[in-house]
C-alpha cells in the first residue's frame, strides 16, 4: 500500500482550514489546537455534511462547514428539462418539505407564464403547505432531543404524529414524501370531503399533543442547560447574512414571507408571528412550538373557509408550457426559511436559467459565529437548531 499523504499543520496552505494560523487571532493562547473532522459521514451532521473543528481542549476556536460531499446537479438538470418535468425534482430539494418546494417553484413559473390560480386551489395550497410546517417542526424538535442525547422518546413521539400527516399525503397524492402535487395555475389532485374531515381531525387533535409535548420537553433541565445562551445569534449579523425563517425570527425580527409579500391567499389569515429574545438555541427550539401552534390556527380558518371550484385554471393544462421571454422570481415563506426558484425564459420549452436559493444553505453561513467559544458538544446541538437538509444544501 502507498503510504498516505501527511496533513499539513494547522494554519498552514495546505491545511484543510487554510488561511491565517488561529493564533495570529487568539495571542493569549499558549497550548495546542486539536483539529477534529466531523464526517462527511457522522451520526450528529444530519446528512452527508462535514465539520471541520479546531479545538483548544473542549472549546471551538475555529469551525468551517465543509459542502458538496451529496451534489444533485438539479439547477442543470432544471435547464435541461421541460418545465413541468422539474416539478418533481424539487422534491427531493428538501425531502422533507416537498409540498412547500412545488408551491414556491409553481410560482415562479405562474409569474413567467401569466397563470392566474383558482380560489380553491389558493385554499388547498395553503392547507398543504402549513401541513408541512408541522411535518417539519416535528422533525426538527424530536432530532434536537437526539441531538442533545437526552432521550429517544420525543422522536417517536414526533414521528407517531407526523405518520399521520403523511398519510393524509399518500392519499391525496399517491406518495408520502416525494408528492409531486402542485402545478402551475393550482393543483393536481382534488381532495374528497372525507379527506378534509381526516385534516380536520388531526388539526382538532393536535393542541393537545402539543400541550403533551411542551409538558414533557420544554421545562425539562437538561434542555434549558444546554440550549439557553447556548449559540446565541445577533439580529445585526442574521441580518447582514441573509438568514430567514425561525432561525432569523429567533432573534427577534419580525419578517415573514407570508405577511411581507401575502403571497396566494395570507391576507385572509388571522395569524401572529413569533419572535424570539436571545437568539439561542432555546429560542430556536421554542419558535418551532410556537409557529406550529400558529400553524393550526391557519389551519381552522382554511378548512373552514374552503370553497368548491376548479383547482386548475384552464389555460395551465394545455401541453407544452412555453413561457414568453423574461425572468421571474417566485419566493415563499418555508419551513426553514425563504426558498425561491429564480427562473429566466426564452420562450423555448426549457428555462434558458434556474437558479434556487435554499434556506439551508444560506442559515448555514453563520454557523461558526454561533459556534465560537462553545463547546465541540454544544456544536452538534447549534447545528441541529438550525435545521438543515442536504439535499437543498448541496442541490
Amino acid at each position: 500500500m502507498k503510504d498516505l499523504p501527511s496533513v499539513p499543520p494547522f494554519g498552514t496552505p495546505g491545511s484543510p482550514f487554510g488561511g491565517p494560523s488561529v493564533r495570529s487571532v487568539h495571542d493569549d493562547f499558549h497550548g495546542d489546537l486539536l483539529e477534529v473532522s466531523m464526517g462527511p459521514q457522522h451520526p450528529s451532521t444530519h446528512g452527508v455534511f462535514r465539520m471541520n473543528v479546531a479545538l483548544d481542549g473542549e472549546t471551538i476556536v475555529k469551525l468551517q462547514p465543509v459542502f458538496g460531499y451529496l451534489h444533485r446537479n438539479h439547477e442543470k438538470l432544471g435547464e435541461n428539462t421541460g418545465y413541468l418535468q422539474s416539478m418533481p425534482y424539487t422534491d427531493r430539494l428538501d425531502y422533507l418539505c416537498a409540498m412547500t418546494n412545488n408551491w414556491a417553484y409553481a410560482l415562479s413559473v405562474e409569474k413567467l407564464a401569466g397563470f392566474e390560480v383558482p380560489e380553491r386551489a389558493e385554499y388547498l395550497r395553503i392547507i398543504m403547505g402549513e401541513l408541512t410546517r408541522l411535518v417539519n417542526h416535528l422533525c426538527l424538535v424530536g432530532f434536537l432531543f437526539n441531538d442533545l442525547g437526552t432521550s429517544f422518546t420525543p422522536l417517536l413521539y414526533a414521528f407517531r404524529e407526523r405518520e399521520k400527516i403523511l398519510d393524509l399525503f399518500e392519499a391525496l397524492s399517491g406518495s408520502r414524501m416525494m408528492v409531486n402535487y402542485q402545478r402551475f395555475g393550482g393543483c393536481r389532485v382534488d381532495p374528497t370531503p372525507e379527506w378534509l374531515d381526516a385534516v380536520r381531525a388531526i388539526v382538532d387533535r393536535f393542541p393537545r399533543f402539543l400541550d403533551e409535548y411542551e409538558t414533557m420537553l420544554t421545562g425539562n433541565e437538561i434542555l434549558l442547560a444546554r440550549t439557553q445562551g447556548v449559540g446565541p445569534l445577533s439580529p445585526e449579523l442574521a441580518i447582514n447574512a441573509g438568514l430567514t425563517g425561525p432561525v432569523l425570527r429567533a432573534t427577534g425580527v419580525d419578517y415573514d414571507i407570508r405577511k411581507v409579500d401575502r403571497y396566494g391567499i395570507y391576507d385572509r389569515f388571522d395569524f401572529r408571528v413569533p419572535l424570539g429574545d436571545h437568539g439561542d438555541t432555546y429560542d430556536r427550539y421554542m419558535l418551532r412550538i410556537l409557529e406550529m401552534r400558529e400553524t393550526l390556527k391557519i389551519l381552522q380558518q382554511a378548512l373552514r373557509d374552503i370553497p368548491a371550484g376548479d383547482i386548475i385554471a384552464p389555460k395551465a393544462k394545455s401541453r407544452g408550457l412555453r413561457p414568453p421571454a423574461g425572468e421571474a422570481y417566485g419566493r415563499i415563506e418555508g419551513p426553514k426559511g425563504e426558498i425561491g426558484f429564480y427562473l429566466i425564459s426564452d420562450g423555448s420549452a426549457q428555462p434558458y436559467r434556474y437558479r434556487v436559493r435554499p434556506p439551508s444553505f444560506v442559515n448555514l453561513t453563520v454557523l461558526e459565529d454561533m459556534c465560537i467559544g462553545t463547546t465541540i458538544a454544544d456544536a452538534v446541538v447549534i447545528l441541529g437548531s438550525i435545521d438543515i437538509v442536504l439535499g437543498e444544501v448541496d442541490r
